[in-house]
């Protein structure tokens, strides 16, 4: 629905009471108030009686009132219900349609909070054709999201409904990103009790709480503002480094990035060495590192470290060679 073609009906519904009420006033000697009652009576075609016996000119005036002042009224009025009822019906709609996109996500991330912080996140997620979906209480952020085509909850992170609207009984993780570290924890402490296997990044505004939301059940911690402080100093000592990171991990001109694999149930690789597997040779990749099963993280590995199943391998390379890698993992 076109709302400039609204505001033209009301000027034009305007210029007629204006008209009516100007035209009785001058020719039929009424007062102002009697003339635009005169106007709205005639354009409403209520059926009361004329307030006085109308001259040739005042039935004129009428005639013109009763021609174009309904026709006017009429669209005026099929132009707002035409407004409200395709923009409520339109929002009725869109949150049925949002409500089962959401309800058919599985293995996706839930993100609580559209701040700073969480709307970083969701674009790095989005550009990687990750699954998402945000719950975000303020409803200022909801044209951003739509306009983002970005999947959201209109409510509290922290209500048990929120979570399952979500999906969380199907998610692989969650991350939240409140700026209150008190939310931070208590919707860590009800995703926990959902799902205890549950893999949880949060946020902390405050080093000191990093602690009570491990205790609370968060997999990982991340204080925005004490790596960005750390990312600073490096930037000053070891600048090269850090723009080898940035290659790495950002992605850039190059192609390159920084990925991680893990190694099948079913793959091939099982049991052979680095060199046996012929990763660097066949992808072009650089083997970073190895986190093995048990936890141990073996850095630089060697060309005889043996590959074993639930390995995962942390690789430097071009993208679309680590996404053939990852057909044989």
């Amino acid at each position: 629905m076109d709302i400039k073609k609204l505001y033209l009906s009301l000027l034009l519904l305007i210029s007629v009471i204006a008209f009516g009420t100007l035209g009785y006033h001058y020719f039929e000697d009424m007062t102002f108030f009697d003339s635009f009652y005169q106007t709205i009576i005639t354009i409403t075609t209520v059926g009361f009686s004329e307030i006085k016996p109308l001259s040739i000119e005042g039935r004129t005036i009428t005639i013109f009132i009763i021609v174009t002042g309904i026709g006017t009224v009429t669209y005026s009025l099929g132009q707002l219900v035409g407004i409200l009822v395709e923009g409520e019906l339109g929002k009725f709609f869109g949150r049925k349609k949002l409500a089962k996109q959401i309800a058919d996500l599985k293995d996706h991330f839930i993100v609580c909070g559209f701040g700073r912080i969480g709307k970083i996140i969701c674009d790095e997620l989005q550009a990687d054709n990750i699954d998402f979906v945000i719950i975000e209480e303020d409803l200022s952020v909801a044209e951003e999201l739509e306009r983002k085509e970005i999947l959201f909850i209109p409510m509290n992170a922290t209500s048990d409904e929120a979570l399952i609207e979500a999906g969380i009984m199907k998610a692989r993780g969650l991350v939240t990103a409140v700026s209150s570290d008190a939310d931070n924890v208590f919707i860590t402490l009800t995703a926990k009790g959902f799902r205890p296997d549950i893999f949880i990044l949060a946020r902390s505004s405050d080093e000191k709480n990093e602690s009570k939301l491990i205790r609370a059940g968060a997999s990982h911690v991340v204080s925005p503002y004490l790596i960005g402080g750390r990312r600073m100093a490096q930037v000053l000592k070891r600048p090269t480094v850090v723009d080898f990171i940035d290659i790495a991990t950002m992605g850039n001109k190059m192609g390159l990035m920084m990925e991680e694999a893990t190694v099948g149930r079913t793959s091939g690789l099982i049991g052979q060495t680095i060199i046996e597997s012929n990763l660097r040779q066949n992808y072009g990749v650089i083997i970073v590192a190895i986190k093995k099963q048990h936890g141990e993280m073996v850095f630089n590995p060697m060309p005889s470290e043996k590959l074993e199943q639930g390995d995962v391998i942390v690789v430097i390379g071009k993208k679309d060679e680590m996404l053939r890698m990852q057909s044989i993992l």
